[in-house]
């Protein structure tokens, strides 16, 4: 078993030796509160385009970045927001995950998680760049990811640089800004939903 997991690493290397550096978990920052936040316009799971700035005219935003239908706490944070979307609902919010995958992704992690929200197909990582949330894994849990957990980064992706978002969560007023966020580069901490309910009182 070690053999075969070195052997790995030898062919990730040497196949991956020339690609370009991205940056690691540390180099991201994440929007601060008080910014005001980037439109976000995607296609979610089923096909449908959803824009922020619309669904601002309605109230406030439960913005949440997370990995994938690979990562079972990302599974676990959005089941947990699934089960309490009738108090995100009561506070006038939309709540929208965001996710590097490709729709029929968007679709297994529908499955897994029982998501009633949208779940949007982030391409080119252009709404986690906007958020300043992208970062590429270090070459071992790429592995890991990949031939463990079968997160097919490189398929299930718009690109072959296996980039990531922190697993972050934003709250957006209605005016477009930011008044409360959870990022953390370390994936096993996420927000809480009586975080979030408390946020969104600062959303009105």
């Amino acid at each position: 078993m070690k053999i075969g997991i070195i052997n790995l690493i030898i062919f990730f290397t040497m196949t991956n030796s020339v690609v370009q550096n991205y940056r690691k978990a540390k180099d991201a920052n994440g929007l601060k509160v008080g910014q005001q936040a980037p439109d976000v316009q995607a296609t979610d799971a089923d096909g449908r385009t959803f824009q922020l700035s619309e669904e601002l005219k309605k109230g406030p935003a439960v913005l949440i970045f997370y990995r994938g239908q690979w990562c079972p706490y990302c599974n676990k944070h959005l089941g947990e927001i699934q089960e309490n979307l009738q108090q995100f609902m009561e506070k006038g919010a939309t709540v929208v995950a965001v996710s590097p995958e490709k729709p029929e992704y968007l679709q297994k992690t529908a499955l897994k998680t029982g998501a009633r929200f949208s779940l949007l197909y982030d391409k080119d990582y252009q709404i986690a760049d906007a958020y300043d949330v992208t970062f590429q894994p270090g070459s071992f849990s790429r592995i890991i990811y990949n031939a463990v957990l079968g997160a097919k980064l490189k398929e299930a992706h718009s690109d072959n640089s296996q980039q990531l978002p922190i697993p972050a969560t934003y709250v957006i007023d209605r005016k477009g800004q930011i008044v409360w966020r959870h990022f953390d580069p370390d994936y096993k901490k996420r927000s809480t939903v009586d975080e979030i309910v408390r946020a969104l009182e600062l959303a009105k």
